[in-house]
């Protein structure tokens, strides 16, 4: 045995070697798994790619630090180490080791399936939304009722692979040290530009190509005289589709880039105001439209995004709603709000636009506006006493789900774009302003999208 071979026999570099050791090898076993398909869990994937890996690393400088320190310990003069000596033939030597191994066994096993644990449990919403993510209340609250209650956060947020997990391990170390310091904004507005393209989303479950027709959408409204007047719109919506292999695309989804691409450059970090839009068909022509008050020149050098799901989608399962008139309206036409209580869509609309400081503070004024309005008419109040309470309950509710006021959060704070009324929504291309240089320009006509029957 060389002399550079028996300085590493020292208890540093054995652990060094060790450590490196069971780490590659663990290493390797996942990173077969994850190409196979096997790993779905993003924040094992911070445990696989990252931990194993620095742990790997801190394996390899320990054994030079062990060595050097050996020797350094033999030139001053000291004995080699000396290991102890063990006899499995010795019974106590024997059940010793027995005794070590199965403790370490245990102790492994245990720590194992609480470290596995303690990363399913940053899997789940209730982690994202409740512990220790208090500013993130309005968009758990949203969440919960919304169609994809059942999807996990990190799985529309957290992107698969290792950049991935880095980019949201950065950006939760930023926001625990804003939660630290009171510093983070309210209300929190999340940056487009930090979010997940559609084709590591919405594409991971919906089928882009997949074609829908029309959608047939009955509006209900109430009027605010004493038998809530209800009208209904009945809107054909053609949301259309389209598929590659035909390399075209019909309604609404024309603008998923099936038979064409898309691209736009927006001035504001929430992309509701775009001057620019740029259409390459399927024969690879292409039109640029600039809004008017523009030049094609100002945008010469600036970045293009091309159009996905998330541009008219933005708030697919955080929706808060518009309006409170809205809200309402949604509430009777469910029957959450009787709407045979007179007046109810008027007073119901009027106690949600009250100012309260907090939560508790809306709940008891929204009751004192809805029952003083009744308990002053003696004739409602008593015909109609079931009906005041289930209003009360109802319109207490729309309040906790669509107003946050500790986060600044309340009907209409964040826009939607689905849609044009509440938003620009559409209309921030289909404005009619925007104009290529023979003079066409992206329309605003209502067939185009939806018909009114």
């Amino acid at each position: 045995m060389t002399q550079e071979s028996r300085l590493v026999r020292n208890p540093i570099s054995i652990v060094g070697a060790i450590l490196t050791t069971v780490s590659a090898v663990v290493f390797l076993v996942v990173f077969l798994t994850d190409i196979l398909g096997f790993h779905t869990n993003p924040y094992l994937g911070i445990v696989f790619f990252f931990i194993l890996p620095a742990i790997f690393v801190i394996g390899l400088v320990l054994i030079p630090i062990g060595a050097r320190a050996e020797r350094r310990r033999r030139a001053a003069g000291k004995a080699p180490l000396e290991w102890p000596r063990l006899d499995l033939n010795d019974p106590a030597h024997r059940r010793t080791v027995l005794i070590v191994s199965a403790v370490t066994l245990a102790n492994v096993a245990i720590v194992s399936m609480a470290a596995y644990r303690g990363i399913e449990y940053m899997d789940t919403v209730s982690f994202c939304g409740q512990v220790c993510h208090t500013p993130m209340k309005p968009e758990f609250v949203a969440h919960e009722g919304q169609p994809h209650a059942n999807v996990s956060c990190v799985a529309c947020h957290v992107a698969p692979g290792a950049p991935g997990f880095t980019r949201a391990k950065i950006s939760g170390t930023r926001q625990l040290v804003a939660i630290a310091m009171n510093s983070f904004p309210r209300p929190i507005v999340a940056h487009p530009d930090r979010l997940l393209p559609s084709t590591a989303s919405c594409e991971r479950c919906h089928w882009p190509e997949q074609f829908h027709g029309d959608r047939v959408r009955r509006v209900v409204e109430f009027g605010d005289d004493e038998k809530n007047t209800q009208s209904v719109t009945t809107i054909r919506v053609h949301v259309g589709g389209g598929n590659t292999r035909e390399g075209k695309a019909t309604g609404i989804h024309w603008h998923m880039n099936v038979g064409n691409t898309i691209e736009y450059i927006a001035t504001d970090t929430e992309r509701q105001n775009i001057p620019y839009v740029r259409l390459t068909d399927g024969q690879g022509h292409v039109r640029e439209y600039v809004a008017a008050g523009y030049t094609r020149e100002q945008f010469a050098n600036a970045e293009t995004r091309r159009m996905d799901c998330t541009d008219c989608h933005n708030r697919p399962n955080h929706a808060i709603d518009p309006t409170p008139e809205k809200a309402v309206n949604r509430a009777m036409a469910i029957g959450d709000i009787p709407p045979g209580l007179p007046f109810v869509h008027r007073e119901a609309v009027k106690a949600l636009k009250g100012k309260y400081e907090t939560e508790t503070a809306a709940m008891a004024g929204i009751e004192r506006s809805l029952r003083e309005f009744y308990t002053a008419q003696p004739q409602l109040a008593s015909a109609h006493e079931n009906q005041i309470d289930g209003a009360v309950a109802a319109v207490q509710n729309i309040y906790r789900h669509d107003v946050f006021p500790e986060m600044h959060v309340t009907f209409g704070t964040y826009p939607n774009n689905i849609g044009h009324i509440d938003s620009p929504g559409c209309f921030r291309c289909h404005d009619d302003t925007h104009a290529a240089t023979d003079g066409k320009k992206i329309g605003q006509d209502c067939e185009t999208c939806h018909a009114i029957e």
